[in-house]
This record gives C-alpha cells, sequence and structure tokens, in this order.
C-alpha cells in the first residue's frame, strides 16, 4: 500500500490528554491543522474519558478548575461567569478549590473540540507499529494503513486495563454476575439486581457504590480499610516547585520511583463524596464492610456467595461490581513493549521511559502521562499533568529547542535498558 503524505504531527490517544496536546499545538501555531492527527479507535475524542466517569456516577471532579482541556487556565471559571449572569451558574463549582461538575467541565471540553475542529482531525484506527527513523516516524494502523509523521506524542493511559483482583477475575469466569466499572459495557444501576456488592475503598468505589445507592439498589462496600479522605490524590505542593525541586534534583531514577509512589495517596476520596456516602450510610442503603474478599462461590443466575476474611457469615449478593482502578503496569502496552524491544529506547529499572525535559523518548517520540511520571512527577497522570506535558512538547517545538539525540543525552538520567 503506498504511503500516505506525511503528517507534522501524530497524537495516539483522543483522551483528556491527546485533546489537550493537540489544542496547544494548534493555538501556539506549531502545526498546520491539516497536517495533525488523532489516532484512536474510539468513535468519538473523549469517549474512554465519558464513558468512564458516566459510570462511576462522578458529580463533580477532584481537579480545581483551572485544570481543563482549554488554553487559558481561568477560562472554565470566566465560562461559569457568564452563565452566572444568564441565572444558569448554580451548582457548577463545589469547595474547596472551585471543582467543576462534570457536566460543566465535558460541555466546556466539547466546546474546546468543536472550537479547533478536532473531529475532523480524528482518525479512527489503532496504531499497531511504530518505526522510529531520522526524519520520521513510519506508523502502521490496525487497518493496514500507513503514515509517516514528523512527530510522535504517545498519550497512553491504563483506562483499557482495569484492575482485576484474583478473586473477583476467578468468579467472574466461573460465571457470576461480576463486572468492572471501568469495564466496556457502561454500569447502568437498572441492570442490576438489588442487592449489589462493591469491591474497592477509594473514589471509583464511593461513588458508584452511592450512585447505586441513590438509585434504589441494597450496597455493601467492600474493602480493606475504612473510608480515608485525601483531598488530592497527591498533595498539591507536587504540582509546582515545592517538592518537584527536590524530584528534579535528584538523577536516580529509582529515588524518583520511590518518591513518586510515597506521594500518592490511593484508596482515598475527598471530603464531599465522603460526606455522599456517609447519607447513604444513615439511609440504611449501604453498608461498608472492611475485610478482603477471600473467596466466593457461583449460585444460580450468577448470584454470589462471598466469603470475607474474618466475617462470620457469607455475604450474599446479587452481583459484584469491581472498583479497583487501574492496572498498574506499564500502559501502551505491544506498541510500547516493541519500541523497548525492538528500537532499544531507554527506560529505567522500573520499565518506564526515560525522556529528557521536553519529554522526548526519541527525538521524534514524546510521552506524556505515566510514561512520563519519571519527568513530570506523580501528577502526570492528572489532569494538571496533561496540561504539564503539552507546554513541554510545545516548547520543544518552539524554534531553537533542540531536537538532536546528545541534547536529550545532556538533559536525562542515566537510563536502564531493557531488551
Amino acid at each position: 500500500m503506498k504511503p500516505s503524505p506525511p503528517i507534522q504531527w501524530a497524537i495516539i490517544g483522543g483522551g483528556p490528554v491527546g485533546v489537550h496536546v493537540a489544542v496547544a499545538l494548534l493555538a501556539h501555531g506549531r502545526v498546520n491543522p491539516a497536517r495533525l492527527r488523532i489516532i484512536d479507535p474510539q468513535p468519538a475524542l473523549l469517549h474512554r474519558w465519558t464513558h468512564c466517569t458516566r459510570s462511576t456516577g462522578m458529580q463533580y471532579l477532584r481537579s480545581p478548575a483551572v485544570h481543563h482541556l482549554g488554553l487559558a487556565p481561568f477560562e472554565l471559571l470566566q465560562r461559569a461567569g457568564r452563565k452566572k449572569r444568564q441565572r444558569k451558574g448554580r451548582g457548577l463549582f463545589r469547595p474547596p478549590f472551585n471543582r467543576p461538575a462534570l457536566s460543566f467541565f465535558n460541555a466546556h471540553a466539547a466546546d474546546v473540540v468543536d472550537r479547533f475542529h478536532l473531529r475532523a482531525r480524528h482518525l479512527h484506527d489503532r496504531a499497531t507499529h511504530l518505526h522510529p527513523g531520522p526524519t520520521s516516524v513510519r506508523l502502521q494502523l490496525a487497518s493496514g494503513t500507513t503514515l509517516h509523521a514528523q512527530h510522535v506524542v504517545l498519550t497512553a493511559g491504563n483506562s483499557d486495563h482495569p484492575h482485576w483482583p484474583e478473586v473477583a477475575q476467578r468468579l467472574r469466569d466461573q460465571g457470576g454476575r461480576t463486572m468492572h466499572v471501568f469495564g466496556p459495557s457502561a454500569l447502568e444501576p437498572s441492570g442490576l439486581p438489588e442487592r449489589v456488592a462493591v469491591l474497592g475503598g477509594g473514589i471509583s468505589a464511593a461513588q458508584v457504590a452511592t450512585r447505586l445507592a441513590d438509585a434504589g439498589k441494597s450496597v455493601t462496600v467492600i474493602a480493606r480499610h475504612p473510608p480515608r479522605v485525601h483531598q488530592f490524590d497527591s498533595d498539591p505542593g507536587w504540582i509546582g516547585m515545592k517538592h518537584m525541586r527536590a524530584f528534579w534534583a535528584t538523577s536516580d531514577l529509582a529515588h524518583r520511583r520511590a518518591l513518586i509512589q510515597s506521594a500518592r495517596h490511593p484508596g482515598t476520596m475527598p471530603s464531599d463524596v465522603l460526606r455522599s456516602l456517609q447519607r447513604a450510610r444513615a439511609r440504611g442503603t449501604l453498608t461498608w464492610q472492611v475485610g478482603a474478599l477471600a473467596s466466593g462461590t457461583v449460585g444460580t443466575n450468577g448470584s454470589l456467595s462471598l466469603v470475607l476474611a474474618r466475617a462470620a457469615d457469607p455475604l450474599e449478593v446479587g452481583a459484584l461490581v469491581v472498583a479497583t482502578g487501574f492496572s498498574p503496569r506499564r500502559p501502551g502496552g505491544a506498541l510500547v513493549d516493541r519500541l523497548v524491544s525492538e528500537h532499544h529506547l531507554p527506560v529505567a529499572g522500573c520499565g518506564f521511559p526515560v525522556v529528557d525535559r521536553f519529554l522526548r523518548w526519541h527525538p521524534r517520540i514524546f510521552v506524556t502521562g505515566p510514561l512520563a511520571e519519571l519527568e513530570l512527577g506523580p501528577t502526570a497522570r492528572n489532569l494538571v499533568g496533561g496540561r504539564r506535558a503539552a507546554e513541554r512538547i510545545v516548547g520543544a517545538a518552539l524554534p531553537g529547542a533542540s531536537s538532536s539525540s546528545s541534547a536529550m543525552a545532556s538533559t536525562a538520567p542515566t537510563p536502564t535498558r531493557q531488551h
């Protein structure tokens, strides 16, 4: 098949970060719109984002209003100001930190997509192989199409890889009515039986449990700990220099990984989510059961008898909803694996990319999200991390920014190569 004409920027992934990187490149004039592509197999940009947030029943984001997909930090607040003048602004934000309502955030995101005509840039396909060269990267797509791009941005996250605990996975494989809140099928309370268990102890488990309880289900949350509150999933000091100065000061990547892991607050929720949970508990429609899911058996019609560690009696439910987040493994699957094994792109001992200050993993390949966290720190996976990544990538595209491999070597810590 004859290759298509080369494009300037190919962004692999149409989630929030991919959309924002495209917006930043276009807004700063770093790319001809006709020569930018966002490659994602989903039916629409932001499809997985809207699917996952809808399934949990999220009402308000955990991130503040300045973290969104547009360009100017305050444009979400300015949009809200216009609505307030039209007397349509009630409930758009929740304190503290002006956290936006999901519906308001999504409406703004859709407006950003329309404003920058990104639907016309969306290529409904999946990249399967990348072959970096001195002047371009050759992309092989699942459809059989071949593209050549001057630059590629990998925005892979783990949203396509929900984490399944072993016991829950075994019950699912045995025919039990078991589903993951981030699975491919939308979670609808109307399709679930009266008694439901939710496995997990963090924000997603609390949100989906509250959603089901509000829909009239009798819900039992199975968690290893009582509800734990943190406003954010890491201290806000990691956004700026307060903590990042020490992070960047060390070239020891194992130390950086340890800093990232110690900075995160897994299995936590903000105070407003806890209050919603407590209201459901007060009504008697939700129970929080502390203990590990030890085993279980499958009954008729997929019903489940769940055995909890240290519990005297099994828990009888009609369905189990797993809300244990996403896989902690390196995202990107075989596409990223081949870049390491076949093209010898550098990785640290933890298996994640070693990049320069512009997030270049190769002179023509950039990374964001989890793949960039050894440079961006513990917020790399969040919306603010996506905004920081876009700033770095745009900076690399400015005149005078070196794109040579020698420049990468001068700014990146020494990697451990894995073959």
